[in-house]
């Protein structure tokens, strides 16, 4: 038998898997007893020739390497190793065959170990095989999908031309009948309609090929970067992305970056549908295009107006076409979901932005917004109400539940609340900070450092508003030494007000002259009289002492210069005269509720030439410590008269206490009229306040404790009960050490009364109480066992009043500092006699000769004094029990 023809395959034998002879098998596992697996074989059904000689064995001719291994096709190397010809063997017997006819069914033996890197070689070659073949595929899937498509356009195309032929038919027999009725029928007309309709049986197929194309374009897309992405090399891979990757991150990008991607993609599919819809109607219907792309709209817009479709074609098309429109509204839903969710949401939130002018803009939230926010709703009340903005690192409902729980009215005020953080110039620019007429930042409450720290921060970002700003800033700070730093970063825009600063004087003013916190309390809030500066060009040229008497319904205090550079002149010489350009400070209602008047005829009153007591030393006691005591007991040394005493008791040690006082910047030995007394104790424990002599104090001062300054009611029942605590020990020794002085008095009261014997008590010293929280102005208001300083609240007053006029914090700050002009309460034996009549003008001109203004007074029987009283020209008898409330020099 010839080597190069094909040996006739034996009836029982396997041909896919052959089984060897018994010699071949024996000669094969006597040369390889090292290989553990037997060697694969490579199987075709068409004959190969050899270039062995017939007569050479089979081990012989597969022993040889380069000749051999040329035959290992690689894309058998995977089912060779499949391959296990023990199981071939013992599963399909077969016949023995002659050796000779081996080499031509059976390959030559290719070696283990070329065959491994031959494999690992080709990997790359096979990966690219496994591609082309996907690629291969889907391009068989695209045209088997055309061409489906196709047979379907021509079966409907078929069945269209049937009807229109018959219909062509039954109009050729209706003519041919009225033939002779008519005229001869034109075939050239015939002939021109039938031309006509080929091309659009043409575009008609064309459409519905584009459509089908188009959206088949996706899904080739999909495949071409998949195998792009699979055909880069591993060391491509490691360094850069894949394509579909990049192209998945550039359209989240677009996505979530641009705020009109969604409804542009939805747009975009929307057309998209209506588009190919109305091409795939118009190639398997007889409408027009226009037709077929509005039957598309209502298709996509209405899923139900595919039912009167008639035809396989129509209602396929139509079908999906209703199917893609309500895909397509159900995300057009989601979205418009969406839009609104998340505009509500920002709405409670308080995140949209402010679209006002001219608003008072409040930053930071503390325990005093309540009363801030009634004062300037107070302010506001004559100008038909006005806006308030409030912006705090808070829940914006849980502000308005706060706000909403303030008992008072707002007067047509509109309060805004909104989350944000002052530091981000973003949230400033959402409560239009640049339009705002006064931005107030307040204090947290907690530690003054920090707090100080974050107002220097918030004006640092107001300063950076690149829009400018438009009102002042008033800043509230916790510590005086912090006020320069404040003033250095804001410059000209910002009015600072040091709150423990101005308590603390306040406290001290009062000390010395018991009922002046409800004069400050009626001057520094809305409800009564405040400061007030205007230019009235009718006083030019007129002095000040006729300026004093030409407002019947206000008070003149001063006069802001210009020749002084604009500064405003507390109690100004009687001599001065008014230039043109000056503006008058004047305490009234209102600011529309005063204008000067011609001057009044007013009789002079002779002048009193009474000489005022020389000051006595006194005592006074400071229960409890706060940061800023240092610049308390300096302002007490400027007040007092040489050789007083100041008795300092609170729990701080006294050695931590004295450095205390040191690092805060005083110096004792510069004191010059005041000693210091140091005493340790508890303020709530009776045992404690025993040990000192309350009934020798001239003054007594409750300070907020620092331990409990965070917490108003704390804090203000610590000092109610060192109040009584103290009045109670005053009342029990009065009896032993004045017991004929007080006999008259104690007959008042009823036997036992407690009250009694504490408003006796208080007849001999002055308690000054700082309360913080304003319910508890109440409990001391009724008792009348103590004055008190309502410091929240005042501090609440002092800012909105510069909110509204940022000149009035010269004057504020003028009042309380140690040199210039004050506020006093004098006694009526000052300026008038014992039943005399006179008007308040004349004792107006009667202060003036003192270089005083008088402001109002207090009768003997009334506790609450007038400020700006009306009626100052009617007369009035007054009593030397009478006091009067002026603005002189310090004494």
């Amino acid at each position: 038998m010839d080597s190069h023809e094909p040996s006739p395959p034996s009836a029982s034998r396997d041909w896919l898997f052959p089984a060897p002879s018994p010699s071949f098998v024996h000669s094969y596992s006597s040369n390889h007893r090292h290989l553990h697996k037997p060697p694969a074989r490579r199987f075709s059904t068409h004959p190969r020739h050899s270039n062995t000689p017939a007569g050479t064995p089979f081990h012989t001719t597969s022993s040889s390497s380069p000749a051999s291994s040329s035959h290992c096709d690689l894309k058998y190397a995977g089912f060779r190793r499949r391959t296990n010809f023990s199981r071939q063997y013992e599963r399909s017997p077969a016949p023995e065959v002659a050796v000779s006819s081996i080499p031509h069914q059976i390959p030559q033996k290719c070696d283990v170990s070329d065959e491994k890197t031959s494999n690992r070689k080709n990997f790359p070659e096979l990966a690219g095989g496994r591609l082309k073949f996907r690629w291969q595929m889907a391009f068989l899937v695209a045209v088997l999908i055309t061409s489906f498509s196709s047979l379907i356009h021509k079966n409907i195309s078929l069945h269209n031309q049937i009807n229109d032929l018959q219909a062509q038919i039954s109009k050729l027999n209706v003519k041919l009948q009225a033939c002779n009725l008519l005229q001869p029928m034109d075939f050239d007309d015939l002939d021109s309609q039938e031309s006509v309709e080929i091309p659009n049986k043409r575009l008609k197929s064309i459409s519905l090929i584009i459509s089908v194309t188009i959206l088949s374009i996706p899904f080739i897309f999909l495949k071409y970067v998949e195998y792009v992405s699979k055909s880069r090399s591993p060391d491509n891979l490691k360094e850069e992305a894949s394509l579909n990757k990049q192209i998945a991150y550039k359209v989240d990008v677009f996505l979530s970056v641009r705020p009109y991607s969604k409804p542009l993609a939805l747009l975009v599919a929307t057309l998209l549908l209506i588009g190919v819809g109305g091409l795939a109607l118009f190639g398997v219907t007889d409408d027009s295009l226009a037709d077929c792309l509005w039957l598309s709209w209502s298709y996509v817009a209405d899923s139900g107006n595919h039912a009167n479709s008639e035809g396989v074609g129509p209602r396929l098309v139509s079908v999906s076409i209703s199917f893609g429109g309500m895909l397509i509204f159900a995300m057009m839903l989601g979205l418009v979901t969406d839009a609104i969710s998340e505009k509500f949401d920002s709405l409670r939130k308080g995140r949209s932005e402010v679209v006002k002018k001219d608003h008072t803009l409040i930053l930071g939230w503390s325990d005093k917004l309540g009363s801030l926010l009634n004062q300037l709703a107070i302010a506001n009340e004559s100008l038909g109400g006005g806006i308030v903005v409030v912006m705090a690192e808070r829940d914006k409902e849980e502000m308005e539940l706060d706000i909403a729980k303030m008992e008072f009215d707002f007067r047509q005020t509109s309060v805004i609340c909104r989350s944000g953080s002052p530091l981000i110039l973003a949230d400033l620019k959402k409560v239009s900070v640049s339009k705002a007429r006064a931005i107030i930042v307040l204090a947290e409450d907690g530690n003054a450092d920090q707090s100080d720290a974050r107002a220097l921060r918030t004006v640092l970002s107001l300063t950076g508003v690149k829009e400018g700003l438009r009102g002042h800033i008033v800043v509230e700070l916790g510590d005086l030494d912090n006020e320069v730093l404040v003033k250095l970063v804001g410059g000209d825009l910002v009015e600072t007000v040091v709150a423990h600063d101005v308590i603390g004087r306040l406290m001290i003013q009062c000390a010395r002259q018991p009922g002046l916190a409800q004069v400050w309390e009626d001057i520094l809030g809305f409800e009564n009289c405040e400061f007030y500066i205007k230019r009235w060009s009718q006083l030019d040229g007129m002095s000040f002492e006729d300026v004093l008497i030409s407002f019947p319904d206000a008070i003149p205090c001063g006069v802001k210069s210009v020749s002084s550079g604009g500064k405003i002149i507390l109690n100004p010489d009687e001599s001065y005269v008014l230039q043109e350009g000056d503006e008058v400070l004047v305490i009234a209602e209102d600011d529309d509720t005063y204008a000067p008047a011609p001057l009044p005829m007013v009789k002079e009153a002779p002048f009193i030439h009474i000489s005022r007591p020389a000051r006595k030393p006194q005592k006074i006691l400071l229960c409890g410590w706060r940061r800023d005591i240092d610049d308390m007991i300096v302002v007490l040394d400027a007040f007092l008269a040489p050789g007083s005493e100041l008795w300092m008791f609170n729990e701080v040690v006294e050695g931590v206490r004295e450095q205390k006082l040191i690092d805060g910047g005083l110096d004792i030995e510069r004191l010059m009229n005041i000693t210091l007394v140091h005493r340790e104790g508890n303020a709530v424990i009776r045992r404690h306040l025993e040990s000192l002599p309350l009934e020798s104090f001239d003054s007594i001062l409750i300070l907020a404790d620092e331990s409990v300054e965070d917490s108003a009611i704390q804090a203000d029942s610590r000092s109610l009960a060192t109040l009584l605590l103290i009045r109670d020990i005053q009342a029990k020794r009065l009896p032993y050490r004045e017991a004929k002085a007080s006999q008259g008095r104690k007959g008042s009261f009823s036997q036992g009364s407690w009250i009694g014997e504490m408003q006796q008590a208080s007849d001999k010293s002055v308690i000054i109480s700082e309360i913080l929280d304003p319910r508890t102005k109440n409990l001391l208001s009724m008792s009348r066992i103590s004055d008190y300083v309502l410091s929240n609240e005042l501090v609440s007053m002092a800012l909105a009043m510069v909110a509204e006029d940022r000149q009035i914090n010269d004057v504020l700050e003028e009042l309380f500092a140690e040199e210039g002009n004050e506020m006093h309460i004098r006694q009526a034996d000052l300026y008038i006699y014992e039943g005399e009549e006179l008007s308040f003008y004349e004792i107006l001109l009667r202060g003036r000769q003192r270089r005083e203004i008088v402001i109002g007074y207090r009768l003997g029987n009334i506790e609450k004094a007038v400020i700006n009283p009306p009626g100052k020209m009617e007369k009035r008898r007054w009593s030397v029990k009478d006091v009067f409330v002026v603005i002189a020099e310090k004494e």
